[in-house]
């Protein structure tokens, strides 16, 4: 006679033992992942804290994982690729800003229960949010303090001293004949970006002759799309945090609202903004 089968053995064909195969929990590494969030306060709200700083550094990962490799692409001239991994490095930042939405609905008596338990601990110290501004040229050698005993210390030392995104289109326009000061070229690239005339010239060279410059052209608007979703980021940060904390001091010792603001008026790609204005 055959044998019963189990209760629960079988469902429409899918497999069901994964007893000597791998499940979508290994692939994933799911038991990691989902005992990772500690609560140290009694709150109820933590855990909301905690998967919310938890994701936005795994989306980060990805950003970092696609930025990287956009800068390889473009050093090489091979521009298909990079537009659409600028397109999903823009498109992880709208996650990014809709994350904030769930995390609105902590309010401020919410976070107070659950403040004294985190220290110093500050998303200012995210290492791989400051990787992703040195990236896109936001550069400041002081910020490597915070993890100066840390492994990423000198990755991020790396990160300083390497070309930025924007350097290296920069550089592309260069290769691509359009004139450039050489001072521009050569560079401290441990310096935040900053405007320069012959670059605003060579994009506008671009933006008046798009159909001999498409490729350019779209590399441009792919980076005007990358800091308008950058700086949504940017915003919805400071409005939550001033919708739950008000104007305290942040947990990390920074100024919190007030220094987020300052950094709204940080510009990633100077020239591509400026020359609408010529246009």
């Amino acid at each position: 006679m055959t044998e019963p089968k189990k209760p629960g053995a079988e469902w429409h064909g899918a497999q069901m033992d994964f007893s000597k195969s791998m499940s979508y929990g290994d692939y994933l590494g799911l038991e990691q992942i989902l005992n990772a969030q500690h609560p140290l306060s009694p709150n109820h709200n933590e855990m909301l804290f905690i998967v919310q700083h938890q994701t936005s550094e795994l989306w980060m990962k990805l950003m970092l994982h696609e930025l990287h490799a956009v800068c390889d692409h473009i050093r090489r001239d091979d521009l298909p690729p990079a537009f659409k991994m600028l397109a999903r490095v823009a498109r992880i930042m709208d996650q990014l800003v809709h994350a904030w939405d769930v995390l609105a609905t902590m309010t401020p008596p919410e976070y107070t229960a659950i403040r004294p338990y985190l220290g110093a601990s500050s998303g200012f110290q995210s290492h791989q949010y400051r990787e992703i501004e040195f990236i896109l040229g936001n550069k400041n050698a002081n910020m490597l303090a915070v993890h100066e005993h840390t492994p990423t210390h000198a990755l991020l030392d790396a990160a300083l001293r390497a070309p930025s995104l924007y350097d290296e289109a920069i550089r592309l326009l260069a290769r691509k004949g359009l004139k450039i000061d050489a001072a521009r070229l050569d560079g401290d690239w441990t310096q935040p970006t900053t405007a320069n005339e012959s670059v605003k010239e060579a994009w506008l060279e671009v933006y008046r002759d798009t159909e001999h410059h498409w490729a350019l052209y779209e590399l441009a608007e792919k980076l005007v799309d990358l800091e308008t979703a950058f700086r949504f980021w940017r915003f919805r940060h400071v409005t939550t945090v001033e919708r739950i904390i008000g104007f305290k001091t942040g947990t990390g010792g920074t100024a919190g609202v007030s220094y987020l603001r300052k950094m709204l008026d940080v510009v990633l790609f100077p020239e591509l903004f400026a020359l609408r204005t010529a246009l």
